[in-house]
């Protein structure tokens, strides 16, 4: 319990909530420079996520792939690798729950199952092939991961284009209902509202990177590994083994993120000319979590609320959904840049001692 407090520790906690008020400070400027109301668009965009069950429900299901993503993009960090191909991953995770979704038929306990695990073994493997290509051939994964990103994209088209796609309508068949995952009783109560057990599973998925990667000697070889490759190989670890297995798991966690999409929000998959953009957003989510699984979920959360209110700005405040990306764009810039942060708690700190003094 102790190292699991230690996850979010005071500096770690208070950088990002500065880092959030920052960027809402600078997205209310541009607001005003643009002559819109803030305090009205703000408030526009609460009431779009919190005003009625449906939005509500609806935010949860757009937070729940950014969670997934998020815990992809940061166990890859975490394990000294860069992970830029949860896109691809979790492209791949909804091909192949999509492909057994629409050509198995069987009872909803072994459906619904067999789909999730296939499509979250196909995302770990596609995350392994870059890890492969780093291990054995010393190919750098960021390389390997953008690209696969590409195949991953039209070799998914392919899959639906030759072997899945209904006549005229340029998308798959309609996921079998046995493979579904969506929860009735709880749509009914947030008024139909597209929920289903991923947000369950994503929680699942929390608790497994932090008791895998802190709690466990394979997860504790891994951030070896991550840390001194070469210490690693001289205390005896399997350097390579170990690298193979962080890409096969980020890659897991992403391909779930596609799995849960076609299964509980989409039912199908369409044809894409260019990627979904919840790989990327992962990135984004890892950085603002600062890569530990507690932190990535409150990022997606906040994410995923400023992305689904984007809306109620638009209706409620007649401001571009724009200005939300520069809001999270604002953000991220003062997570990544901590230091501008930490001078201004200094700068604070001083001015008080001083006020004290005098």
């Amino acid at each position: 319990m102790n190292k699991f407090l230690k996850i979010i520790t005071k500096e770690s906690a208070i950088v990002p909530f500065i880092a959030i008020v920052l960027g809402l400070i600078v997205g209310a400027i541009i607001m005003l420079i643009g002559g819109y109301d803030p305090i009205l668009a703000y408030r526009s965009l609460l009431n779009k996520v919190f005003g009625n069950p449906y939005d509500f429900g609806e935010t949860l299901t757009a937070i729940t792939p950014l969670v997934f993503t998020g815990l992809s993009v940061a166990f890859a960090f975490r394990t000294g690798l860069f992970n830029i191909g949860a896109e691809g991953q979790y492209i791949m995770g909804m091909t192949g729950a999509t492909f057994v979704g629409v050509n198995l038929h069987m009872p909803w306990y072994l459906h619904a199952p067999f789909a999730i695990i296939v499509g979250t073994l196909i995302g770990g493997i596609w995350g392994m092939i870059a890890g492969y290509l780093k291990a054995a051939r010393g190919v750098n994964e960021v390389i390997t991961t953008i690209m696969l990103n590409w195949i991953a994209l039209h070799l998914a088209n392919y899959t639906v284009n030759h072997f899945l796609l209904e006549p005229g309508k340029g998308r798959s068949y309609m996921i079998d209902p046995s493979a579904q995952v969506t929860i009735g009783w709880l749509s009914r109560l947030l008024d139909d509202a597209r929920v289903h057990w991923g947000m369950f599973f994503a929680l699942l998925c929390v608790v497994f990177f932090y008791v895998y990667l802190f709690r466990t000697k394979q997860g504790y070889e891994l951030r070896v590994v991550g840390s001194n490759s070469d210490a690693a190989q001289y205390a005896g670890i399997n350097v390579n083994k170990s690298i193979v297995k962080a890409m096969f798991i980020s890659g897991a966690f992403a391909g779930m993120a596609g799995v849960f999409q076609v299964l509980g929000v989409f039912m199908n998959q369409a044809i894409a000319a260019s990627p979904t953009g919840h790989g990327f957003d992962g990135i984004a989510v890892a950085l603002l979590g600062g890569n530990n699984p507690v932190g990535v979920l409150f990022g997606a959360v906040l994410f995923g609320t400023l992305s689904y209110g984007a809306a109620g700005m638009s209706f409620g405040a007649d401001v571009p959904p724009e200005i939300i990306r520069i809001v999270i764009g604002s953000v991220i810039f003062f997570v990544a840049a901590p230091g501008i942060i930490r001078w201004l708690m200094k700068r604070l700190s001083a001015k008080k001692r001083k006020g004290e003094v005098v």
